[in-house]
């Protein structure tokens, strides 16, 4: 037991010293490298090479390398990520963006082979049932790994803040920032002229892509490797699902009705989390407060993300999905319509911190909820289902991190709406089948297999 734990502890903190860097590089990216949209184009690319990667990638490596030097490997690759940031290009950041991208199945993937293999050992050899076990390792796991988006603000909103800052104060500035911005990158000249030095962006990169190494280290000297006969079942099982069988389950899936009505409530959760990670820490927190103030407010969103999480997790088999999928919806067109109108300014801070929460809050509920459907509509193919689930929230974040650099923030937001007013009307229509088919059936969600592929949506 003792051991076990220290694999699954190792593991934990591994990828929070990892995401702790990711993270807090992926809410400044906007902000950081807004010319000509190097920053959200480069996160487009990362999605766009997640996809690719989940197809294929994943079982090889693991059946190549054992579960322990996949994660090693594939850490590497966030690692090249924050490297490629210290001198910023199109020849720079968006190959080590594809890197990324290739790396963050296979990372996850084996991650989730090792706690699963680790955990049925050990039940094995202690007589205990091997899905409770596994779900303590998970869930130890996420109790450690959540706090990342935490860390990771703010380490850079405390380094950033060490600059003299005087943000937009000019009214002209200010009318360019929100909803109707003036698209001439007003962002930019801000940072530019009142934003962190190069010497402060250094240090930051440096503490990231030293957290990164010291995180590929943890794994290499401390996690023990699982022996391959042990390992064998599992990767076998992926090994039967990768590439071409793994393809056209996915799209075999789609025959399935009620998949394709989650399509817009799936690629609604990359629309929603790209405009917070592309567009609000851009035309609203750094316009208007400066790029210190980034890491502050996203605390906020993944406090009220974790914390709400958990929550709803417990409350839904109480309130049944449809009501929290209604409080969702509710929360997040709310926040739509009140960032259109809305005009941000320094002396309403609360205000950016209030946005911030509201939006984790509901986030909490897409995420843990609609991981939750999929499993309990999809129970026999759950591997097709969840590879759909990947594919339909990853096309989600290619497209908002694509046409970022092209369109208005008021047409952003505009068209976030319109993708969750029909998620919502589909959403209903597939209750409606569900009841129609299944009377007198509860539509409570099974909490059980929500926390172990909710990690699945955040790379």
């Amino acid at each position: 037991m003792e051991r076990n734990l220290k694999n699954v502890l190792v593991i934990s903190f591994g990828f929070l010293l990892l995401f702790t860097a990711y993270g807090g590089l992926q809410s400044l990216q906007s902000s950081l490298h807004s010319e000509e949209g190097l920053g959200v184009a480069s996160l487009s690319v990362i999605y766009a090479a997640l996809i690719l990667s989940s197809m294929f990638l994943p079982p090889i490596l693991i059946k190549k390398l054992g579960c322990k030097w996949t994660i090693a490997g594939s850490m590497c690759c966030y690692i090249a990520y924050s490297l490629g940031n210290f001198y910023a290009s199109w020849y720079t950041l968006i190959p080590t963006s594809i890197i990324l991208g290739l790396g963050g199945a296979p990372l996850w993937s084996a991650k989730c082979t090792y706690l699963t293999t680790a955990g049925n050992l050990y039940a094995q050899k202690a007589g205990k049932i091997g899905r409770d076990v596994i779900n303590q390792y998970f869930g130890l796991f996420f109790l450690i790994f959540q706090s990342s988006g935490v860390w990771g603000n703010l380490i850079s909103s405390l380094i950033f803040g060490q600059t003299t800052t005087t943000v937009a104060e000019v009214s002209e500035d200010l009318m360019c920032c929100g909803a109707y911005d003036c698209m001439t990158n007003a962002t930019t000249n801000t940072t530019a002229s009142s934003g962190p030095s190069k010497t402060l962006i250094y240090i930051l990169l440096g503490v990231y892509t030293g957290s990164g190494v010291i995180a590929v280290l943890l794994i290499a000297l401390f996690l023990d490797q699982i022996k391959a006969n042990h390992a064998e079942s599992e990767t076998e099982k992926m090994q039967t699902q990768s590439f071409w069988s793994t393809f056209l389950a996915t799209f075999q899936h789609l025959k399935d009705k009620r998949q394709c009505l989650l399509i817009p409530l799936t690629m609604y959760s990359g629309f929603e989390q790209a405009f917070l990670a592309g567009d609000y820490t851009k035309s609203y927190v750094t316009c208007a407060l400066g790029i210190h103030f980034v890491g502050y407010v996203m605390i906020s969103f993944s406090a009220a993300n974790s914390f709400c999480s958990l929550i709803f997790g417990k409350i839904s088999q109480f309130t049944g999905r449809k009501a929290l999928f209604a409080l969702a919806a509710v929360t997040n067109l709310a926040c739509i319509i009140a960032l259109l109108l809305w005009k941000p300014h320094p002396n309403q801070l609360a205000v950016f911190f209030i946005f911030a929460a509201l939006w984790g809050l509901a986030d909490a509920i897409w995420q843990t909820q609609t991981n939750a459907l999929y499993g309990v509509l999809f129970e026999k193919h759950k591997e097709a289902a969840f590879a759909n689930y990947r594919l339909w929230e990853s096309l989600g974040f290619v497209i908002a991190f694509g046409y970022n650099t092209f369109l208005h923030v008021y047409i952003k937001l505009y068209i976030v709406m319109a993708v969750l007013v029909v998620s919502i009307v589909m959403y209903g229509a597939l209750e409606y089948l569900e009841a129609k088919n299944l009377p007198g059936t509860p539509t409570t969600v099974k909490e059980e297999i929500t926390g172990s592929v909710d990690q699945q949506t955040r790379l």
